[in-house]
């Protein structure tokens, strides 16, 4: 079949989108299109102009023999106020407030849409850090941690709070929950991470940050390093929190459960997007 440069660009542009952070070679679009490389070369150069002005993302190419294209997720500003600013709205409806001061974030973190756009946020705050594994705690994190780790083209590491035969071998440890103060379990499939990796760790909820605490803990059993550490919503009016290096889009503050209202604001992503 015989591509038009149009056909060509729409083929290239997804392609490169659907496998981020990954060189992908010249010669495989010059294999493809049955094109000079001087021709997919200019191809390239139309998408990485489109994606500088419209603010889509960065196209790294290097030249050379091996040379190629690489497509790294980065938001603008603009956007990612934009995303923050839906994510506040829905945040802010009364109905989340539960017993003990918790929200219901489920219908969020089943909204396939926001935790795309979710993903590319925390993708831009972090893609820089040559990042091996997302790691979450189950169940309620998993969603986002595979919005994140598409975004960054890594795979999940899913820690769970009981061992499950079909996990294999496992590393184990106990901790303390920051908000109940009880000692948990926290379990982790040797083969899920390898040994040194470089992790970051997403989850939905910031309270006291003893889960947290226990994650980095765990992640030292397998000699990982944690590279960051971001939340969806912390609360901000917590004491002696445990751990306190981490990004969240949004805090929640003035809880009151009698009058079923509570104060939203953003949190300090922005910040890091923005470089201040």
């Amino acid at each position: 079949m015989k591509y038009k440069r149009s056909e060509r660009l729409v083929y290239m542009t997804q392609h490169l989108i659907t496998n981020p952070n990954k060189l992908i070679p010249l010669t495989t679009y010059v294999d493809k299109f049955s094109q000079a490389k001087s021709s997919i070369s200019e191809d390239i150069r139309i998408i990485k102009d489109v994606f500088n002005a419209e603010g889509l993302g960065i196209l790294q190419t290097t030249a050379g023999a091996n040379g190629g294209a690489m497509f790294i997720p980065k938001i603008s500003v603009e956007r990612a106020e934009m995303i923050i600013s839906e994510f506040k709205e829905d945040l802010e409806s009364s109905e989340r407030l539960l017993p003990g001061g918790y929200l219901y974030m489920s219908d969020i973190m089943g909204n396939p849409k926001m935790m795309n756009d979710i993903g590319d946020l925390i993708a831009t705050m972090y893609g820089g850090l040559e990042i091996d594994s997302v790691v979450t705690i189950a169940t309620k994190g998993i969603s986002l941690a595979n919005a994140v780790a598409r975004k960054l083209n890594v795979p999940v590491a899913v820690i769970r709070k009981d061992n499950k035969v079909t996990e294999g071998s496992t590393v184990s440890i106990n901790y303390v929950s920051g908000s109940t103060r009880k000692i948990e379990t926290m379990v982790l499939s040797k083969r899920t991470l390898k040994e040194g990796s470089r992790v970051l760790v997403v989850d939905d909820f910031l309270r006291a940050g003893g889960s947290i605490t226990g994650v980095t803990n765990l992640m030292e059993e397998f000699n990982a390093t944690v590279v960051g550490v971001s939340v969806l919503v912390e609360a901000k009016e917590v004491a002696n929190r445990r751990f306190n290096d981490y990004t969240s889009l949004l805090k929640v503050s003035e809880i009151d459960e009698f009058n079923e209202s509570f104060v939203v604001e953003e949190g300090n992503c922005l910040d890091y997007i923005t470089g201040k």
